[in-house]
């Protein structure tokens, strides 16, 4: 029988100074403040004291027992390098948190009670070893990674620290643990192929041990039979009247269950019908880069995924679909898996798959320079192999991806600029390597050697030059431009692109007591890890609005800055399509309470971006685009033939407004002109105001403010507000006397807001409705807007 190991273990360090409990699948830190061991990593500035965890060797033991011998261990999501001993004997030395594995105890194991003991050597002292081990020297990048030599070792290399998350090296078991019989029939891959040249025909090919008769694949009510050949059973399965799978916002996300049975041995999959296909057709720009879904091109809308939280032993299925959920609440339909984190588990394509989010899948490779030996080649090899197998059959993977900036690795570094030789093959081995395993295993795929890139072995400036492959548009926040600098950019897909904020008042407490509410506050600076991200946002605020006079009015006015920075963006690279056919904002989620560019909070609030986001990834969205001494109004719908009547009206800080024009269009898929104003239309103390119908009568707004806000003379709106509460949500009716910008709702208590960051005109009250998380909680409310930070 089957021994599942997961669950309580011993867990001690090497000088036998700490022993507490550890539970697996789970991460020692996690076991280790669990104990009440060590303080909350995440409060205050405790990272710093506590990042000798990763400096010692960590052992986890326990028993088990066993009534027959020829068994097997099976391992994954070990982290990282590891010796793992049965009844005192050496049975896996492994180095790869990404990889599986299956181990024969027949030799070790007894009848009756084994021990086992895992043993995680310290990620510091390997990284260093392996440094000193290779023929030259390996760069990483310093400035996010204050633990060195990550770079060397197959771990989550976020976990070394990156410029928006903790550096705490943690380690663990994440993913499968247990024993079972060696000779049972097994089935260890399964890889699902759809051909839709002429209907819909599957492909089903699947890898068998210990199991010579038929194997049995239900699918859509009916069985199909194969027997297997060298362990091989393929099944080709006609799919009559197939129910198609779409992105979010382009359809449903029907799937279907397919169970694969080879004696005793079970497999489940859900399967969505779909092709995809990335198209990447020269033309007069360049090389051009979208997604077609089942023949439909589709404007990718989306953010950038790292992991849901630092310590992967807290993160749970139910707490990560509420960010995906909150992924599609927001409009989005694709997520990319970026490089620096780790290959998600399955269930966490299951969830995508069900929600309609595409999945641009990186490999794990990000800002570093890696080996590119015999030795590392062969884990890469295997681990790269094993994620493929097991994700390969999931309808929401759209796009397999080298790496992340990995191209623009070669130039940040002394050693690279001064041997760009040496390190541009050694760069070209590892990314072969990769997409040759990748085409091994699956050569249906959708393949990108890395992001950004201009296109197969195309190694310029994927930065700054627009007209090719995929983008990372930095300019705006690393280099301090303004905002209107997006407009200068005409990428074909911009893959990264973002603009910092202040995690919410909530998310603070979470880390930071009253006396460090400061920017300047060492406390606060600890959860800055951007060199000069809070002079950055600082500096902006200048440029843009009047200085806010509390710390949480500055926290606000972060957020509404960082959704105005990315509003810029979208709506304009939105307005360029069929020219630009993707937008993923850097970045969906954080990882712990900090700084950063994320829309949602630690822990899944929505930051006032992801409100904002929810509008202007909205499938019919009209936008002004300056463009000299003309106010361009372009229209577009992502399906394409929406009736939609749109009216120009200047509106004052009164509130009052003056019409200025009113058209009636049809909005498709590619964005269209369908007015000019020129900008005197619009006084010098009035803002433009778009609103516009749909075919089905919902109306939206959408104001544009043709000059600086800490231009115009705010007045002061008087708002006022009615809270009813019903069956534990509560709807708040808010009120103005005057134009009242960005007005936002904040709760002491987590929970989701319908609506935030809106404008409030007089004589047209807004309702915005709150859900707490815990529907116990009595939550009090506070209004911010944009006059009560800034002006009074």
């Amino acid at each position: 029988m089957t021994r599942d190991l997961a669950g309580r273990w011993s867990l001690s360090d090497d000088s036998d100074d700490y022993a507490c409990d550890v539970f697996f699948p789970g991460d020692g830190i996690s076991a280790l403040h669990d104990a009440a061991l060590i303080p909350d990593p995440y409060w205050g500035r405790n990272e710093y004291d506590l990042r000798w965890i990763a400096e010692r060797e960590w052992t986890a033991t326990r028993t088990f027992d066993l009534t027959d011998t020829d068994v097997d261990l099976v391992l994954s999501m070990v982290d990282t390098v590891v010796t793992v001993r049965v009844n005192d004997i050496v049975v896996l030395s492994a180095q790869n948190s990404f990889r599986d594995y299956r181990v024969s105890l027949k030799d070790v194991a007894r009848v009756g009670e084994n021990t086992i003991a895992i043993t995680f050597h310290s990620s510091v002292k390997a990284g260093q070893d392996a440094q000193d081990a290779h023929p030259f020297f390996l760069p990483w990048q310093t400035s996010n990674s204050p633990i060195p030599n990550g770079n060397l070792l197959r771990k989550t290399q976020c976990d070394f620290g990156w410029d928006w998350n903790i550096a705490l090296a943690p380690f663990g078991i994440y993913g499968d643990l247990r024993v079972e019989p060696a000779k049972d029939a097994r089935i260890d891959v399964v890889l699902v192929h759809q051909d839709h040249a002429d209907g819909c025909v599957l492909t089903v090919t699947t890898h068998v041990a210990n199991h010579d008769a038929p194997v049995v694949v239900r699918f859509d009510g009916a069985d199909h039979t194969a027997m297997p050949s060298a362990g091989i059973a393929t099944h080709h399965i006609a799919v009559e009247n197939p129910q198609l799978w779409w992105p979010a916002g382009q359809g449903a996300q029907p799937l279907y269950d397919m169970t694969i049975t080879a004696g005793n041995a079970v497999e489940m999959r859900r399967v969505g019908l779909r092709q995809i296909d990335l198209v990447t057709t020269p033309d007069a720009a360049g090389l051009g880069f979208k997604f077609a879904l089942n023949g439909r091109d589709i404007f990718a809308k989306g953010a950038n995924w790292i992991p849901a939280d630092a310590l992967a032993g807290r993160i749970t299925p139910d707490a990560t679909r509420d960010l995906l959920q909150s992924a599609v609440d927001a409009n989005m339909n694709m997520i990319r898996v970026w490089g620096g984190g780790r290959y998600e588990p399955t269930w966490f394509y299951d969830i995508c798959d069900e929600l309609g989010l595409m999945i641009w899948q990186d490999f794990m490779f990000a800002c570093n320079i890696y080996p590119s030996t015999r030795d590392f080649l062969a884990e890469v090899k295997a681990e790269v192999t094993d994620n493929v197998r097991r994700l390969q059959h999931h309808a929401c993977l759209a796009l397999w991806c080298g790496d992340n900036e990995l191209i623009g690795a070669l130039t940040w570094f002394e050693e690279t600029r001064a041997d760009r030789d040496r390190y541009l093959v050694n760069y070209d081995r590892l990314n072969h390597c990769i997409e040759n395993a990748l085409l091994d295993t699956d050569p249906m795929v959708n393949w990108w050697p890395s992001s950004p890139s201009p296109g197969p072995l195309n190694f310029n400036d994927a930065w700054h030059d627009d007209g090719s492959g995929d983008m990372h548009f930095w300019s705006v926040w690393h280099e301090g431009r303004d905002f209107d600098h997006y407009r200068d950019v005409a990428p074909r897909f911009c893959s990264e692109f973002g603009f910092q904020s202040y995690p919410s008042m909530n998310a603070i407490r979470k880390f930071a007591g009253p006396e460090d509410m400061n920017i300047a506050a060492p406390v606060l600076e600890s959860h800055q890890k951007n060199a000069g991200g809070n002079a950055r946002i600082a500096e902006t605020m200048f440029r843009y609005f009047r200085w806010p006079k509390h710390f949480d009015d500055f926290v606000y006015l972060s957020q509404v800055q960082q959704g105005e920075a990315i509003k810029t963006a979208v709506t304009h690279w939105r307005s360029l399509a069929p020219h630009c056919m993707g937008t993923l904002i850097w970045q969906l989620n954080d990882t712990w309470p900090v700084c950063s560019w994320a829309s949602l909070d630690h822990g899944g609030d929505w930051k006032l971006m992801h409100h904002m986001a929810r509008r202007f990834y909205a499938p019919t969205l009209v936008t002004a685009v300056p463009t000299g001494d003309t106010i361009v109004v372009r229209a577009m719908n992502d399906a394409g033939g929406d009736d939609v009547t749109i009216n120009a009206i200047a509106v004052d800080m009164s509130g009052k407004q003056r019409a200025i024009e009113t058209v009636s269009v049809t909005a498709v898929a590619d964005a269209k002109d369908v007015m000019f104003i020129v900008a005197t239309e619009v006084g010098p103390h009035e803002m433009l105001l778009l609103t516009w119908t749909t075919a089905n009568e919902a109306t939206r707004k959408e104001i544009f403010a043709p000059q600086a806000y800490k231009t115009y003379d705010l007045l002061p709106p008087k708002l006022s507000h009615e809270v009813t509460d019903s069956d534990g949500a509560y709807t708040l009716a808010i009120s103005a006397e005057s134009l009242a910008l960005f007005v936002a709702v904040e709760a002491d208590a987590p929970g989701r807001f319908s609506d935030n960051a809106i404008t409030i005109y007089p004589g047209a009250p807004a309702v915005i409705t709150f859900t707490p998380t815990d529907p116990n909680a009595a939550p009090n409310f506070i209004l911010r807007d944009l006059y009560s930070a800034t002006y009074a």
